[in-house]
């Protein structure tokens, strides 16, 4: 089903690519979340796509009112039709498309694509990850000074770590642990299962530790669908980064 699902993916990403250069309206659903008419053309196209080719999966996506009875599925798919709609209405390449199939609350399956840096991202739950099918295998990181961190800027606390660019994705953020571009990514605060779904399953299969920022697994089709915080490390840095990040993480959770 991989390549079925990485099909559909990469569709739905060149039907927003294509749009990228045309007029269409967008607006913010809440201060600083913005959204435009192709985040809800691909919603309807991977829709369509995804549940005819498993039907008996539930569906949670970013642009769809979750009213759905998924929570009561063993199999469901999480999805956000373009992750940096920021970067996207910008005219950057910091975006993609995000597809997952979750089972018994794991993602199984996980494709990122994102036509506007040439790249699609698969994974395949105890199968390995890919980019471009090329097989991915994070860093040998085992020091947390002079890791490499997706960030516009670090704050004080972190001047030790070392800022590379950032894609406005969070998911493409994840996707760099995998391909060894990157050392770590935390998030400290609340968010949604579809930001992280397929980009969790490529850096985990590509030898990551991806966890909640506290250290928790990462579960999902929760009732919210919602998770607090989200760490992706190389192995050998991942519990220097929670003892790091546990003080800070506590006082917003």
């Amino acid at each position: 089903m991989l390549d079925d699902v990485a099909r559909i993916a990469a569709a739905a990403g060149e039907i927003a690519a294509d749009r990228a250069g045309e007029s269409f309206n967008r607006w913010e659903k809440s201060p600083g979340n913005p959204v435009c008419d192709v985040d809800l053309e691909l919603d309807r196209f991977l829709r369509e796509q995804l549940q005819a080719l498993d039907p008996g999966a539930g569906w949670l996506s970013e642009e769809t009112l979750d009213l759905s009875d998924r929570i009561e599925r063993s199999r469901v798919w999480v999805v956000d039709p373009i992750d940096g709609t920021r970067d996207f209405l910008r005219g950057r390449s910091g975006w993609a498309v995000s597809v997952a199939l979750i089972e018994e609350r794991q993602p199984v399956l996980g494709v990122l694509a994102a036509p506007a840096r040439g790249e699609q991202w698969t994974a395949e739950a105890g199968r390995g990850a890919w980019r471009n099918g090329v097989p991915l295998r994070v860093s040998g990181r085992t020091g947390l000074a002079g890791a490499r961190v997706p960030a516009d800027r670090l704050p004080e606390v972190d001047s030790d770590l070392v800022p590379v660019a950032r894609p406005n994705s969070i998911a493409l953020r994840i996707a760099m642990v995998a391909a060894g571009e990157a050392d770590l990514v935390a998030t400290l605060r609340w968010g949604f299962e579809w930001d992280v779904a397929a980009a969790a399953l490529i850096a985990a299969e590509a030898g990551a530790l991806v966890t909640g920022v506290l250290g928790q697994p990462l579960t999902f089709n929760s009732a919210a669908g919602t998770a607090f915080g989200v760490l992706a490390a190389t192995p050998g840095i991942h519990a220097a980064a929670i003892a790091r990040l546990r003080e800070r993480a506590l006082s917003v959770v």
